[in-house]
Protein backbone atom coordinates (compact mmCIF):
# COMPACT_ATOMS: atom_id res chain seq x y z
CA UNK A 1 0.00 0.00 0.00
CA UNK A 2 1.47 3.18 -1.19
CA UNK A 3 0.76 5.20 2.56
CA UNK A 4 2.26 8.47 3.55
CA UNK A 5 4.71 8.24 5.66
CA UNK A 6 3.74 10.75 8.46
CA UNK A 7 5.69 12.80 11.24
CA UNK A 8 3.17 14.45 13.37
CA UNK A 9 0.00 16.13 11.63
CA UNK A 10 1.31 18.27 8.69
CA UNK A 11 2.33 15.02 7.00
CA UNK A 12 4.22 15.91 3.69
CA UNK A 13 5.68 12.54 3.32
CA UNK A 14 8.51 12.40 5.51
CA UNK A 15 10.27 9.55 6.51
CA UNK A 16 8.78 7.99 10.14
CA UNK A 17 12.07 7.57 12.13
CA UNK A 18 12.47 3.81 13.45
CA UNK A 19 10.16 3.73 16.59
CA UNK A 20 11.00 1.03 19.67
CA UNK A 21 7.87 -1.27 19.56
CA UNK A 22 7.67 -1.29 23.27
CA UNK A 23 7.74 2.21 23.73
CA UNK A 24 5.33 2.90 21.69
CA UNK A 25 3.24 0.17 23.23
CA UNK A 26 4.30 1.85 26.48
CA UNK A 27 3.11 5.03 25.51
CA UNK A 28 -0.47 3.59 23.85
CA UNK A 29 -0.69 2.33 27.42
CA UNK A 30 -0.39 5.54 29.30
CA UNK A 31 -2.74 7.33 26.14
CA UNK A 32 -5.39 5.15 26.40
CA UNK A 33 -8.64 5.72 27.88
CA UNK A 34 -10.10 4.91 31.21
CA UNK A 35 -12.68 2.24 29.52
CA UNK A 36 -10.69 0.75 27.07
CA UNK A 37 -10.27 -3.02 28.55
CA UNK A 38 -7.61 -5.46 26.95
CA UNK A 39 -4.92 -2.62 27.03
CA UNK A 40 -2.37 -4.37 26.24
CA UNK A 41 -4.34 -6.19 22.84
CA UNK A 42 -5.07 -2.86 22.12
CA UNK A 43 -2.08 -1.18 22.17
CA UNK A 44 -0.18 -4.36 19.99
CA UNK A 45 -3.02 -3.88 17.22
CA UNK A 46 -2.27 -0.08 16.83
CA UNK A 47 1.30 -0.22 17.18
CA UNK A 48 1.68 -2.85 14.48
CA UNK A 49 -0.57 -1.06 12.13
CA UNK A 50 1.79 1.95 12.88
CA UNK A 51 4.72 0.13 11.55
CA UNK A 52 3.36 -2.09 9.19
CA UNK A 53 2.65 1.36 7.22
CA UNK A 54 5.53 3.07 8.16
CA UNK A 55 3.46 6.38 10.05
CA UNK A 56 5.13 7.98 12.66
CA UNK A 57 4.02 6.99 15.51
CA UNK A 58 3.54 10.44 17.69
CA UNK A 59 1.93 11.31 20.12
CA UNK A 60 -0.79 13.69 17.99
CA UNK A 61 -0.63 10.81 15.70
CA UNK A 62 -1.87 8.34 18.26
CA UNK A 63 -4.02 10.11 20.24
CA UNK A 64 -5.70 10.84 16.94
CA UNK A 65 -6.27 7.44 16.57
CA UNK A 66 -7.24 6.81 19.78
CA UNK A 67 -10.09 10.08 19.79
CA UNK A 68 -11.60 8.34 16.68
CA UNK A 69 -12.07 4.92 18.27
CA UNK A 70 -13.48 6.37 21.25
CA UNK A 71 -16.08 8.16 19.02
CA UNK A 72 -16.98 5.52 16.97
CA UNK A 73 -16.96 2.70 19.21
CA UNK A 74 -15.60 3.43 23.04
CA UNK A 75 -13.09 0.68 22.06
CA UNK A 76 -14.93 -1.93 21.42
CA UNK A 77 -13.96 -4.38 18.37
CA UNK A 78 -17.52 -4.93 17.64
CA UNK A 79 -19.72 -2.48 18.67
CA UNK A 80 -23.40 -2.87 19.26
CA UNK A 81 -26.15 -0.75 17.53
CA UNK A 82 -29.46 0.19 19.20
CA UNK A 83 -32.64 -1.13 17.09
CA UNK A 84 -30.24 -3.15 14.26
CA UNK A 85 -32.80 -5.53 13.34
CA UNK A 86 -35.49 -3.18 12.93
CA UNK A 87 -32.90 -0.93 10.95
CA UNK A 88 -32.04 -3.57 9.27
CA UNK A 89 -35.72 -5.08 8.09
CA UNK A 90 -36.80 -1.40 7.51
CA UNK A 91 -33.70 -1.01 4.88
CA UNK A 92 -34.94 -4.60 3.00
CA UNK A 93 -38.56 -3.42 2.79
CA UNK A 94 -37.39 0.01 1.25
CA UNK A 95 -35.26 -1.98 -1.02
CA UNK A 96 -38.57 -4.33 -1.82
CA UNK A 97 -40.75 -1.83 -2.33
CA UNK A 98 -38.51 0.57 -4.77
CA UNK A 99 -38.39 -3.73 -6.83
CA UNK A 100 -42.34 -3.51 -6.47
CA UNK A 101 -41.73 -7.11 -4.32
CA UNK A 102 -45.32 -7.44 -2.32
CA UNK A 103 -44.29 -7.18 1.50
CA UNK A 104 -46.17 -10.79 1.99
CA UNK A 105 -43.47 -12.34 -0.26
CA UNK A 106 -40.76 -10.72 1.51
CA UNK A 107 -42.27 -12.12 5.08
CA UNK A 108 -41.92 -15.60 3.59
CA UNK A 109 -38.98 -15.30 2.29
CA UNK A 110 -37.51 -14.56 5.62
CA UNK A 111 -39.55 -16.90 7.29
CA UNK A 112 -37.06 -19.72 5.86
CA UNK A 113 -35.39 -21.82 8.44
CA UNK A 114 -31.35 -20.72 8.79
CA UNK A 115 -28.83 -23.17 9.07
CA UNK A 116 -29.21 -22.47 13.41
CA UNK A 117 -33.10 -23.96 12.77
CA UNK A 118 -34.19 -20.29 13.31
CA UNK A 119 -35.98 -18.48 10.87
CA UNK A 120 -33.79 -15.58 9.25
CA UNK A 121 -36.67 -13.08 10.39
CA UNK A 122 -36.13 -14.61 13.79
CA UNK A 123 -31.93 -14.01 13.58
CA UNK A 124 -32.94 -10.39 11.89
CA UNK A 125 -34.12 -9.52 15.05
CA UNK A 126 -31.82 -10.51 17.41
CA UNK A 127 -28.74 -9.16 15.86
CA UNK A 128 -26.90 -6.49 17.94
CA UNK A 129 -23.79 -5.45 15.88
CA UNK A 130 -22.72 -4.72 12.39
CA UNK A 131 -20.31 -7.67 12.30
CA UNK A 132 -23.57 -10.20 13.13
CA UNK A 133 -25.59 -8.50 10.71
CA UNK A 134 -22.97 -8.62 7.63
CA UNK A 135 -22.46 -12.29 8.11
CA UNK A 136 -26.41 -12.77 8.26
CA UNK A 137 -26.47 -10.61 5.31
CA UNK A 138 -24.24 -12.71 3.37
CA UNK A 139 -26.16 -15.75 4.15
CA UNK A 140 -29.42 -14.30 3.06
CA UNK A 141 -27.89 -13.24 -0.11
CA UNK A 142 -26.86 -16.78 -1.04
CA UNK A 143 -29.64 -19.05 0.84
CA UNK A 144 -33.03 -17.22 0.77
CA UNK A 145 -35.35 -16.49 -2.06
CA UNK A 146 -35.11 -13.47 -3.77
CA UNK A 147 -32.34 -13.13 -0.93
CA UNK A 148 -29.98 -12.20 -4.01
CA UNK A 149 -32.76 -9.45 -5.58
CA UNK A 150 -33.59 -7.64 -2.46
CA UNK A 151 -29.97 -7.29 -1.86
CA UNK A 152 -29.05 -6.90 -5.41
CA UNK A 153 -26.14 -9.40 -4.62
CA UNK A 154 -24.14 -6.52 -2.61
CA UNK A 155 -24.08 -6.83 1.52
CA UNK A 156 -25.42 -3.28 2.22
CA UNK A 157 -23.44 -3.04 5.53
CA UNK A 158 -20.91 -0.75 4.21
CA UNK A 159 -19.03 0.24 7.47
CA UNK A 160 -17.46 -1.65 10.55
CA UNK A 161 -15.04 -2.62 13.31
CA UNK A 162 -13.63 -0.04 16.44
CA UNK A 163 -12.82 2.87 13.99
CA UNK A 164 -16.15 2.21 11.70
CA UNK A 165 -13.86 2.23 8.76
CA UNK A 166 -15.54 1.76 5.18
CA UNK A 167 -15.55 -1.50 3.87
CA UNK A 168 -15.17 -0.47 -0.36
CA UNK A 169 -11.68 1.44 1.35
CA UNK A 170 -10.23 -1.50 3.44
CA UNK A 171 -10.78 -3.46 -0.02
CA UNK A 172 -9.23 -1.04 -1.79
CA UNK A 173 -5.99 -0.57 0.41
CA UNK A 174 -5.75 -4.31 1.16
CA UNK A 175 -2.22 -4.81 -0.57
CA UNK A 176 0.13 -5.08 2.38
CA UNK A 177 -1.83 -6.18 4.84
CA UNK A 178 0.15 -7.67 7.41
CA UNK A 179 -2.00 -10.47 9.47
CA UNK A 180 -2.56 -13.60 7.18
CA UNK A 181 -5.85 -14.68 7.21
CA UNK A 182 -8.60 -17.34 5.74
CA UNK A 183 -11.52 -15.25 5.46
CA UNK A 184 -12.51 -11.80 3.76
CA UNK A 185 -10.97 -8.29 4.00
CA UNK A 186 -14.78 -7.54 4.42
CA UNK A 187 -14.27 -10.21 7.78
CA UNK A 188 -11.05 -8.71 8.92
CA UNK A 189 -12.80 -4.97 9.31
CA UNK A 190 -15.28 -6.18 11.80
CA UNK A 191 -12.28 -7.20 14.03
CA UNK A 192 -9.92 -5.35 16.68
CA UNK A 193 -6.81 -5.79 14.56
CA UNK A 194 -8.06 -5.64 10.90
CA UNK A 195 -10.40 -2.42 12.05
CA UNK A 196 -7.72 -0.45 13.76
CA UNK A 197 -5.06 -1.35 10.72
CA UNK A 198 -7.72 0.20 7.87
CA UNK A 199 -9.28 2.78 10.22
CA UNK A 200 -5.44 3.90 10.75
CA UNK A 201 -5.01 4.20 6.99
CA UNK A 202 -8.08 5.80 6.32
CA UNK A 203 -6.98 8.71 8.91
CA UNK A 204 -3.38 8.81 8.82
CA UNK A 205 -2.49 7.39 5.58
CA UNK A 206 -2.04 9.92 2.61
CA UNK A 207 -0.05 13.10 2.71
CA UNK A 208 -1.61 16.58 3.88
CA UNK A 209 -0.96 20.20 5.17
CA UNK A 210 -3.26 21.18 7.38
CA UNK A 211 -2.29 22.54 11.16
CA UNK A 212 -4.61 20.67 12.88
CA UNK A 213 -5.58 17.36 13.17
CA UNK A 214 -9.64 18.82 13.84
CA UNK A 215 -9.09 18.31 9.56
CA UNK A 216 -8.50 15.14 9.33
CA UNK A 217 -10.83 14.06 11.65
CA UNK A 218 -13.76 16.05 9.15
CA UNK A 219 -11.40 14.01 6.24
CA UNK A 220 -12.37 10.93 8.24
CA UNK A 221 -15.98 11.26 8.02
CA UNK A 222 -16.48 13.19 4.60
CA UNK A 223 -13.10 11.84 2.50
CA UNK A 224 -9.16 12.29 1.89
CA UNK A 225 -8.50 16.30 1.35
CA UNK A 226 -12.67 16.96 2.13
CA UNK A 227 -11.10 19.88 4.38
CA UNK A 228 -9.09 21.46 2.17
CA UNK A 229 -11.25 21.05 -1.09
CA UNK A 230 -14.32 22.93 1.30
CA UNK A 231 -11.94 25.85 1.61
CA UNK A 232 -10.67 25.75 -2.21
CA UNK A 233 -14.73 26.18 -2.41
CA UNK A 234 -14.56 29.18 0.03
CA UNK A 235 -11.71 30.71 -1.58
CA UNK A 236 -13.61 30.60 -5.21
CA UNK A 237 -16.91 31.97 -3.61
CA UNK A 238 -14.71 34.84 -2.54
CA UNK A 239 -12.84 35.37 -5.77
CA UNK A 240 -15.97 35.25 -7.87
CA UNK A 241 -19.26 36.17 -5.78
CA UNK A 242 -20.63 32.92 -6.61
CA UNK A 243 -22.37 30.90 -3.48
CA UNK A 244 -21.07 27.62 -3.28
CA UNK A 245 -21.88 24.53 -1.16
CA UNK A 246 -18.43 23.96 1.00
CA UNK A 247 -19.06 20.39 0.63
CA UNK A 248 -15.57 19.32 -0.78
CA UNK A 249 -16.49 17.77 -3.81
CA UNK A 250 -14.85 19.65 -6.88
CA UNK A 251 -15.70 17.73 -9.39
CA UNK A 252 -18.27 14.14 -9.56
CA UNK A 253 -16.61 11.34 -10.84
CA UNK A 254 -17.37 10.40 -14.50
CA UNK A 255 -19.43 14.10 -14.54
CA UNK A 256 -20.28 15.74 -18.25
CA UNK A 257 -21.48 18.41 -17.64
CA UNK A 258 -19.88 20.94 -15.27
CA UNK A 259 -21.34 21.12 -11.66
CA UNK A 260 -21.19 24.48 -9.74
CA UNK A 261 -17.94 24.36 -8.34
CA UNK A 262 -16.55 23.93 -12.20
CA UNK A 263 -19.01 26.46 -13.57
CA UNK A 264 -17.40 29.54 -11.08
CA UNK A 265 -13.80 27.94 -11.49
CA UNK A 266 -14.73 28.76 -15.34
CA UNK A 267 -15.07 32.37 -14.78
CA UNK A 268 -11.68 32.72 -13.85
CA UNK A 269 -10.21 30.73 -16.84
CA UNK A 270 -9.75 34.04 -18.61
CA UNK A 271 -7.80 35.71 -15.73
CA UNK A 272 -5.92 32.81 -14.34
CA UNK A 273 -4.72 31.70 -18.27
CA UNK A 274 -6.44 28.58 -18.05
CA UNK A 275 -8.89 27.14 -20.98
CA UNK A 276 -12.02 24.75 -19.43
CA UNK A 277 -10.21 21.61 -20.23
CA UNK A 278 -7.42 22.39 -17.86
CA UNK A 279 -9.54 23.57 -15.25
CA UNK A 280 -11.42 20.00 -15.72
CA UNK A 281 -7.92 18.40 -15.22
CA UNK A 282 -6.72 20.22 -12.33
CA UNK A 283 -10.34 19.65 -10.50
CA UNK A 284 -9.72 16.21 -10.66
CA UNK A 285 -6.86 16.17 -9.00
CA UNK A 286 -8.94 17.19 -5.39
CA UNK A 287 -8.35 14.00 -4.37
CA UNK A 288 -4.47 14.15 -3.94
CA UNK A 289 -1.92 16.54 -2.38
CA UNK A 290 -0.98 17.19 -6.25
CA UNK A 291 -3.78 19.49 -6.36
CA UNK A 292 -2.22 22.22 -4.52
CA UNK A 293 1.11 22.46 -6.58
CA UNK A 294 -1.93 23.21 -9.47
CA UNK A 295 -2.08 27.00 -10.98
CA UNK A 296 -6.01 26.71 -10.65
CA UNK A 297 -5.25 26.75 -6.61
CA UNK A 298 -2.77 29.05 -6.24
CA UNK A 299 -4.42 31.08 -8.59
CA UNK A 300 -7.50 30.73 -6.86
CA UNK A 301 -6.38 31.85 -3.24
CA UNK A 302 -3.91 34.22 -4.80
CA UNK A 303 -7.20 36.19 -5.66
CA UNK A 304 -9.23 35.31 -2.37
CA UNK A 305 -6.65 36.58 -0.22
CA UNK A 306 -6.14 39.84 -2.07
CA UNK A 307 -10.04 40.61 -2.01
CA UNK A 308 -10.16 39.84 1.58
CA UNK A 309 -6.94 41.60 2.27
CA UNK A 310 -5.61 38.74 4.65
CA UNK A 311 -4.33 35.28 3.55
CA UNK A 312 -7.86 33.31 3.92
CA UNK A 313 -8.40 29.70 5.25
CA UNK A 314 -6.62 26.84 3.37
CA UNK A 315 -8.84 24.01 5.44
CA UNK A 316 -12.25 24.41 6.27
CA UNK A 317 -14.94 22.13 7.76
CA UNK A 318 -17.45 20.70 5.44
CA UNK A 319 -20.68 21.47 5.80
CA UNK A 320 -22.25 18.30 5.27
CA UNK A 321 -25.03 16.37 7.04
CA UNK A 322 -24.42 12.97 7.71
CA UNK A 323 -26.82 10.49 6.57
CA UNK A 324 -27.89 6.84 7.69
CA UNK A 325 -30.06 4.67 9.47
CA UNK A 326 -28.29 4.51 12.40
CA UNK A 327 -28.76 8.48 12.84
CA UNK A 328 -31.48 9.85 14.73
CA UNK A 329 -30.97 13.42 14.82
CA UNK A 330 -29.40 16.19 12.39
CA UNK A 331 -25.59 15.75 12.78
CA UNK A 332 -23.19 17.50 10.42
CA UNK A 333 -19.32 16.47 9.85
CA UNK A 334 -18.39 19.59 11.83
CA UNK A 335 -20.46 18.02 14.62
CA UNK A 336 -18.34 14.98 14.41
CA UNK A 337 -14.76 16.18 13.73
CA UNK A 338 -15.68 19.04 16.84
CA UNK A 339 -16.56 16.02 18.82
CA UNK A 340 -13.50 13.94 17.91
CA UNK A 341 -11.29 17.15 18.80
CA UNK A 342 -12.26 17.24 22.46
CA UNK A 343 -11.29 13.62 22.59
CA UNK A 344 -7.87 14.21 21.00
CA UNK A 345 -7.43 17.15 23.21
CA UNK A 346 -8.02 15.31 25.95
CA UNK A 347 -5.68 12.33 24.92
CA UNK A 348 -3.24 15.15 24.42
CA UNK A 349 -3.06 16.35 28.10
CA UNK A 350 -3.05 12.71 29.24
Amino acid sequence: MALALLQGCAGRREEAPEADPAKVRAQLLRLLPAQAKDREGWARDIQVAFEAQRIAPSKSNLCAVLAVTEQESTFTADPQVPNLGRIAREEIDRRAARLHIPRLLVDGALKTPSGNGQSYQQRLQAVRSEKQLSELYDEVIARVPLGKTLLDGLNPVHTGGPMQVSIDFAEKHAQAYPYSHDGTIRQEVFTRRGGMYFGIAHLLGYPASYERQLYRFADFNAGWYASRNAAFQAALSKATGVPLALDGDLVAPGAIMPGTTEQAARKLGVKLGLRNPQIRSQLGEGDSLAFEDSKLYSGVFALADAKAGKPVPRAVLPGIELKSPKITRKLTTAWFAGRVDERYQRCMKR
